[in-house]
């Protein structure tokens, strides 16, 4: 009984840490803004969304072995979601349609959480910084002890592929394949020297992971649409959250999605994939605190283009 009690107790103790960083949007502060970007101007298909024109760019990276080589893709046009899916969005859909996310099926119940360790012992690991949370979920991402409540503004995450899907098909949309993700990201541009840390994105400042200084306003998750726009209009292509495509991740057992953006753990000393061409995988059964997505409608989908 006291073993069950001590590893109940650690349960816990670790949902808490996850909790704590959460909640955090500011160095040791709770949030300023829970609301960065109005609501859609306009009703119908397009709601929410802008256009991407058709064009040819240069795509991928050097920064690490997997985004190379550089080569030549074409985009057709479509529409993209302007925001990351919010928790507003997300729980429309499970009100409609009563769906269950994966992390919250009998037998499957938690997601992965960052939790800012202490002091700098083993940082070369990474599960000194990753947990795997029981009742931790869409409804509570940092862990049972945290809520959405009052952000319906930010973005949805602890979210499977099957999960996503799910939704999108709801919406009568799709996911953005890797290629769209990345013409869409860089904004009209066909070659982009974004090696550096971006300022207008929600990333990591200081030394990842234990010293982050907040100095772009958020020490952790932010609102969709708090930064700049790009070329585009599309907020938070970079930071904030990783974002799910429709591709896959070759040669990764178990199998696993191409996801892109960097996030808001994303820093120079760790991470640098805060850049249109960097790429990661993410695990299809895998709900994390830390990836979330939007989706797409292709150009044979649209009413009429701009």
């Amino acid at each position: 009984m006291r073993t069950v009690l001590i590893l109940a107790s650690l349960v816990a103790l670790t949902a808490l840490a996850a909790g704590a960083y959460w909640w955090r949007s500011a160095p040791h502060a709770l949030p300023t803004r829970l609301v960065c970007l109005s609501g859609p101007t306009s009703s119908g298909a397009h709601a929410g969304m802008v256009w991407i024109p058709a064009g040819t760019f240069e795509m991928g990276d050097d920064v690490y072995p997997e985004e190379g080589p550089r080569h030549r893709e074409t985009a057709a046009g479509f529409w993209m979601d302007r925001t990351e899916v919010t928790n507003a969005e997300f729980e429309a859909f499970v009100d409609a349609t009563h769906y269950v996310t994966t992390a919250e099926r009998p037998g499957k119940e938690g997601a992965a959480v960052f939790v800012m360790p202490s002091g700098d012992d083993g940082l070369g690991d990474v599960s000194k910084w990753w947990r795997y949370v029981p009742g931790a979920n869409w409804r509570h991402p940092g862990g049972p002890h945290t809520s959405i409540e009052g952000r319906d503004h930010f973005p949805v995450v602890a979210l499977t592929y099957e999960d996503i899907q799910a939704y999108a098909k709801w919406k009568g949309r799709e996911l953005p394949t890797e290629a769209e993700w990345e013409w869409a990201a860089r904004g009209g541009a066909s070659r982009m020297p974004d090696h550096e840390q971006p300022k207008d994105a929600n990333t990591w400042q200081g030394v990842f992971p234990i010293i982050d200084t907040g100095e772009d306003g958020f020490a952790g998750v932010a609102p969709v649409g708090c930064f700049k726009a790009n070329a585009y209009g599309l907020y938070d292509m970079i930071g904030n959250v990783w974002e799910w495509t429709a591709d896959e991740y070759r040669d990764h057992t178990p199998k696993a999605r191409v996801i892109k953006g960097g996030s808001y753990l994303c820093a120079p000393n760790y991470c640098m994939r805060y850049r249109a061409g960097a790429r990661q995988p993410e695990e299809d059964d895998l709900a994390t605190s830390h990836v979330g997505f939007r989706t797409i409608l292709r150009a044979s989908d649209r009413a009429a283009a701009p």
